[in-house]
């Protein structure tokens, strides 16, 4: 059986066959937000399927592809679509493109889902800048065996998305004109939504939108060492007391409103990086 350090190896050489320029940021684009992905200038598209190692998006509003190109001038990698627990995949596997993407020499990965608002002052279609995470998926995507290659046996979690690009998302979104709040993102297995007593719990233990998605993936970046800033669009208000049943064809109408938002914000960003190292 093949260790995970080969299996990296091989899909970066499939990827540099196509793309030869070496990314400094990587994207990952949740449901109904791949819009960002037309910014892309000189795009090369890359198919998961032909990617070695690379699990097959399942979801249907995920296009399944790598798009590597420029963007504001950064030279980046964008998920059209991710993989997720309740696919079916492990969390090695789902976190896999996270640790090509630092492989290709990705310095800081922009993270983005679509969730369900607990926090009474949220709006569909706000944007959340994620401030810290709390992971309720039962497992995680380090357990076994640690490479020391890849990052340390026990990461430091203090600050899972860097501050200085967190304040710098704040700005942004002020300064756009886009309504945006700092919240804490707790992810959940998944794939049925919570119950009332569920929504109660998340957020009672402090939480202020919640995921299928998203903490596997931060907690194997800040293993590799990567810089994250993480993004949230409310597709749900989920109040206990007044709680409606959800249709997923409107959560992926707010999501793309969301994502009209997010599509302003992360070049943004992007141009305004280097101010923030």
């Amino acid at each position: 059986m093949k260790g995970l350090s080969v299996k990296i190896d091989e899909a970066c050489r499939a990827i540099r066959a196509r793309y030869h320029v070496a990314p400094r940021v990587g994207i990952i684009l949740g449901t109904g937000l791949g819009g960002l992905a037309s910014q892309i200038d000189g795009p090369t598209v890359i198919p998961y399927g032909e990617i070695p190692h690379f699990p097959e998006s399942t979801v249907e509003s995920h296009a399944g592809q790598l798009v590597c190109g420029r963007l504001k001038g950064l030279s980046v990698v964008a998920m059209e679509g991710r993989f997720h627990f309740y696919e079916g995949y492990s969390m090695q596997e789902v976190t896999f493109p996270v640790r090509v993407m630092k492989a290709l020499g990705v310095e800081v990965l922009l993270i983005t889902n679509a969730a369900g608002g607990m926090n009474q002052q949220y709006n569909l279609a706000d944007v959340v800048i994620i401030e810290d995470q709390i992971n309720l998926m039962g497992d995680n995507p380090l357990r076994g065996r640690n490479d020391d290659k890849l990052g340390p046996r026990f990461p430091d979690m203090a600050h899972p998305y860097d501050p200085k690009l967190i304040a710098l998302a704040q700005r942004g979104a002020l300064e756009l004109g886009i309504p945006a709040h700092k919240g804490v993102f707790v992810a959940v297995a998944g794939p049925c939504l919570e119950t009332r007593a569920e929504y109660r719990m998340l957020r009672g233990i402090g939480a202020d939108v919640v995921g299928m998605s998203t903490v596997p993936e931060v907690i194997v970046a800040a293993h590799a060492g990567l810089r994250v800033v993480g993004f949230s669009i409310v597709t749900d208000i989920c109040l206990p007391d007044a709680l409606e049943p959800v249709e997923i064809k409107k959560i992926l109408a707010v999501a793309a409103q969301g994502g009209e938002r997010l599509a302003r914000l992360i070049p943004w960003v992007l141009e305004q990086l280097d101010r923030a190292t």
